[in-house]
């Protein structure tokens, strides 16, 4: 589950002129893919999902999400992912500083909580309050036991955000900003209209909703091996965890459809680059920006 880290000007500003000079960097922005290129990555998505996953597996992964992720988190604990300090550079909405009113933001699948810690360090002395949830209770007990948990701060819980039932500790109409990064992936395509619908009633009128998740064509993508696809563009990991890629149409219908705005819909096409090693990647993602109507 790589994710791009590197704290950078929005939305890149580092930009590939002169091939000769790719190793100079440990990463290019906005680089576009030749027909060469979409023609050979739809090629692999075509080889390794030609054999899908038997439907017996298929339902034992859905039942087995929470214990599969609960296993991530116990393997790697708080190691695997970085803070995401960038998240101020493509969202300036989450600097409050000042503020006098009370802002709520909800992180959905905040994992150990990597958004949620330096989203409170930045917002210190203000009203900001941190709603996190995710349906690993390992994740959750890990993100608890960091040295700044703060209960007047920080209110981290289990939930399963594709279950209509599912209850939080909020009402409706009350949150300033939900952070969905790196998780729709991770859900059933079925289920992510109810996940959608759902969690675009928690917003306030003006409420803005953050999408950051893989994109169509993703190096992650193209890596896996035939016999592990569970769908079209669904795939299984080894360890039991899923992820699906997205097309930019796909995301801004889903949401529109929740009947949020979209803002800002953007394709990160991201090359990273291993100088050591002489390796090129590219990565994709798909990052929007959705609003509840006034």
């Amino acid at each position: 589950m790589a994710e791009e880290e590197e704290k950078r000007k929005q939305f890149g500003n580092r930009f590939l002129t002169d091939e000769a000079n790719v190793f100079e960097h440990n990463a290019w922005d906005n680089v576009p893919w030749d027909e060469e290129m979409i023609a050979t990555a739809t090629v692999k998505i075509e080889e390794n999902s030609a054999q899908k996953l038997p439907e017996e597996k298929r339902e034992e992964l859905e039942k087995d999400a929470p214990l599969n992720w609960d296993h991530f988190y116990g393997q790697h604990q708080n190691r695997f992912f970085k803070d995401r300090h960038w998240l101020f550079t493509e969202i300036p909405e989450l600097t409050q500083q000042n503020r006098e009113s009370r802002f709520v933001i909800l992180e959905v699948g905040c994992g150990v909580g990597n958004s949620v810690y330096p989203i409170v360090e930045v917002n210190q002395g203000n009203n900001l309050f941190v709603y996190c949830c995710d349906f690993s209770q390992k994740a959750i007990d890990i993100l608890k036991e960091h040295k700044d948990y703060n209960a007047d701060r920080v209110g981290a819980f289990t939930a399963d955000v594709t279950d209509p039932e599912c209850s939080f500790p909020f009402p409706e109409g009350s949150l300033d900003i939900i952070l969905m990064i790196f998780v729709l992936s991770a859900i059933s395509p079925d289920k992510m209209q109810i996940c959608a619908d759902r969690l675009a009633k928690l917003l306030k009128p003006g409420g803005m909703l953050f999408f950051r998740d893989y994109g169509r064509y993703d190096l992650a993508q193209l890596r896996f091996k035939k016999g592990r696809c569970i769908a079209e563009n669904f795939y299984a990991r080894s360890d039991g965890t899923r992820s699906y890629f997205f097309t930019q149409d796909e995301v801004e219908k889903l949401f529109s459809k929740a009947g949020l705005v979209c803002q800002s819909s953007y394709v990160d096409k991201r090359l990273q680059v291993n100088r050591g090693k002489q390796l090129k990647m590219y990565r994709v993602w798909i990052q929007c920006k959705f609003e509840r109507p006034k």
